[in-house]
């Protein structure tokens, strides 16, 4: 066995020329699995007096198989994800490639810097403070104490826990934990990423703040992924491996794996199925009466920006959801007919006024938004310092899926490929679904009519 996660200059220098971040060759893990305390003992004592005696010894263990000839390489910048059903191996070889486990056979490296979220709260100690877990753990990562220290106010801001810094992390709420983890992290400047399932702790500010770091990283850093969220792995990876009962049994695109994974899931191999193609192109069917019902219950919280960036010229005073009588509004059903309303100021002359909005979900994915260029009514006019303005969205509101969505709102002056931003307000408004009626996808629509009947009757 060897064992080199590449932190000699020979590993590195090895992996660069062949641009791989991380290589991992023959990786199994093996575990010895006792009925009975007992058995420990025996199986310390008795193969040695067997051998003595120079005879067969016995074995008072089974072995478990955790990972079996693991071969995987990841290049530099890639984005992988990790999937498979609970107790498939994914989160031990994790713990194989971030180092805090051995394995029993094969070959590991990895060149640079890695940062891992694990489980939660590893890594901390947790009669230390906040502060004093920063500094254990980004050690461990390898930062020295000097690069902490530059970097310390950065890593508090991103965390945002306040006071609790300089609280023993035991008192920590499990989004707090993330917060400080994730924190300490992104200020590493680690060349591998690694994440477990974390970012699903915490609101959906921390949320899409992390989604953003996320996204940044993605450009330069490589990025391995486990969860069971098909849209996130679907979303973020380039590529993914399935893990079943420890082995590799599928390496290729995110999409075409999670189809295979979700296949696993109901003990079904992955099959084609053959599509109907009698419909033609462009071909639509009679319009149907009247809408069936849905079920879409959406929680609208206050207007609150949380970050953002922009040159001041312009703020946002207000985001607010109306209906079609101007009132408004802090529930809405999906299908409903809504005005999303956008109240801003001018601070500086802005010739060509520009208003938008982006619909983000959990992942920071833009299912739908639009701006004010060239749907300016009358003529176009600019605006003076302390002249207050508007902008109104007409739609109707889709049938989310239950969970957190965010809404970007924006301000520049200019055109619509050329303008200077004003404003960029992260996650200015929330709305939060509670129940829905959508069965599949990141949105739903109104059906007219859904129905299943018998054609034919059997004798």
């Amino acid at each position: 066995m060897s064992y080199d996660n590449a932190r000699s200059p020979q590993g590195e220098a090895d992996l660069a020329l062949r641009d791989v971040a991380v290589s991992l060759r023959g990786i199994s893990k093996n575990y010895h699995i006792y009925d009975r305390p007992q058995d420990r003992l025996r199986q310390v004592l008795f193969p040695r007096l067997s051998r003595l005696a120079r005879r067969k010894s016995r074995e008072y263990f089974r072995e478990f198989h955790a990972l079996r000839d693991i071969d995987l390489q990841i290049q530099r910048g890639e984005t992988i994800g990790i999937v498979g059903r609970n107790g498939s191996g994914k989160s031990t070889l994790l713990q194989i490639l971030c180092g805090t486990l051995a394995p029993t056979t094969g070959e590991v490296r990895v060149a640079g810097r890695v940062g891992a979220l694990l489980e939660l709260g590893s890594g901390f100690n947790p009669e230390f403070t906040g502060r004093e877990n920063v500094y254990l753990n980004a050690t461990v990562l390898g930062m020295s104490r000097d690069e902490v220290d530059a970097r310390f106010a950065d890593i508090i801001a991103f965390a945002d826990i306040g006071d609790f810094i300089d609280q023993p992390v035991k008192t920590y709420s499990s989004g707090m934990y993330v917060r400080l983890a994730f924190a300490v992290i992104a200020h590493a400047e680690a060349d591998v990423l690694v994440i477990d399932e974390a970012l699903s702790v915490g609101d959906v500010f921390f949320g899409q703040k992390c989604m953003r770091f996320l996204r940044r990283f993605q450009e330069t850093g490589t990025v391995i992924f486990v969860s069971h969220d098909a849209a996130a792995v679907t979303n973020l990876c380039d590529r993914a491996v399935l893990l079943d009962h420890g082995r590799m049994i599928m390496d290729g695109p995110a999409k075409q794996v999670m189809e295979a994974y979700h296949a696993t899931l109901y003990g079904q191999q992955v099959r084609a199925v053959k599509v109907d193609d009698s419909l033609k192109v462009g071909e639509l069917p009679p319009p149907v009466a009247p809408v069936r019902p849905q079920i879409s219950e959406v929680e609208v919280f206050n207007f609150s920006p949380a970050t953002g960036f922009g040159d001041g010229t312009a703020s946002v005073t207000n985001v607010v959801l109306i209906d079609r009588s101007g009132n408004e509004l802090s529930w809405i059903r999906g299908g409903e007919l809504v005005k999303l309303r956008i109240e801003a100021i001018a601070h500086e002359g802005i010739d060509s006024p520009i208003v938008g909005f982006h619909f983000k979900d959990r992942l920071g994915q833009v299912l739908f938004g639009d701006n004010t260029w060239n749907k300016i009514e009358g003529e176009q006019a600019g605006l003076a310092a302390g002249d207050s303005f508007l902008a109104e969205f007409e739609f109707v509101m889709p049938i989310l899926p239950i969970g957190k969505y965010s809404l970007d709102i924006a301000v520049a002056d200019g055109t619509q490929h050329a303008h200077r931003q004003a404003l960029w307000a992260h996650d200015a408004m929330i709305v939060e679904s509670h129940s829905s009626s959508v069965s599949t996808g990141l949105v739903g629509i109104p059906f007219r009519s859904i129905r299943l009947q018998r054609t034919t009757v059997m004798d």
